[in-house]
Parts: C-alpha cells; structure tokens; sequence
C-alpha cells in the first residue's frame, strides 16, 4: 500500500455485532486494496468491538478508534479527523458493498470528474427480498 491511501473507509459502530462482519468483508474484499478502514466505536456493549480487533489484526488496514456514547455523526468526524486517505467513503456498520467493484467505480469517477462528492446507488433488502433503490436526485424506486 502507498504512503496515502486512495479511500479511508469510515463506518461508526454501535452494538453492530450481528453485521458487522459481512460489513468489513464487504469492505476488505474491495478491488480496490489501497484503502484504510476506520472503525468508531461509539461505546458498543455487546461483541462490535471484538469482531474489529480480529479484522485488525488479520488486515492491517482496518483500524479501530474508540469514543464514549455520541453518536454516528460525532464518530465520523472523528473518522475523518484520522483519516489519510484521497477521499473518504462512509459506510453505516449495518450496510455493506454488494459488488466487490464498488469502490473502485467510485474513485474512478471521482478522478475522470475532478469531484469532491461521488455517489453511487444503493440497494434496500425487504422481507429477504433485494428491492432496488437508484440515487437519481432524491427519489428512491421500489418495488415488490
């Protein structure tokens, strides 16, 4: 890995144990390898914190910061206080990358577009069921 990582992944962590892990293998499993994963707790009391530790320990790329009870918002700007990387990707504990070419599609185009903010579209899961949600403006399509 360079010097500076091309993403710093931020994703706030509270009591997110029962998704936690496809979270990070989402994360990890990325095609894009030059990136550094930063993980807030944000004062979880159940396994958040342990699941973390063993990602770190078997990639360091992924990092653990830690802070009292404060919320998402709070724990991400401590993310992005820490983070060293061209661009910053948040990521919610309970979401993960459905394709393993996410962040690289986003950084691509972030580059060719000289952008500062780069979206992309997001999938919603209901009743076990992919339901597909495009980011156009603000709408989001359903449907059963």
């Amino acid at each position: 890995m360079s010097t500076t990582p091309k993403v710093s992944v931020i994703i706030p962590v509270y009591n997110a144990g029962k998704y936690l892990q496809e979270c990070l293998d989402s994360v990890i499993n990325q095609t894009l390898s030059d990136i550094e994963v930063i993980c807030i707790d944000d004062g979880s009391e159940d396994n958040s914190v342990s699941i973390i530790q063993s990602f770190s320990q078997r990639d360091s790329r992924v990092k653990l910061l830690s802070q009292q009870n404060q919320g998402a918002g709070i724990a991400r700007n401590l993310g992005i206080s820490n983070a060293i990387g061209q661009y910053i990707a948040f990521l919610d504990s309970d979401d993960y990358y459905a394709d393993n070419s996410a962040l690289t599609l986003l950084f691509n185009a972030a580059e060719q577009n000289h952008a500062m903010i780069c979206g992309g579209s997001i999938a919603f899961l209901r009743r076990s069921k992919i339901v597909s949600a495009e980011l156009q403006g603000v709408k989001y399509f359903f449907s059963d």
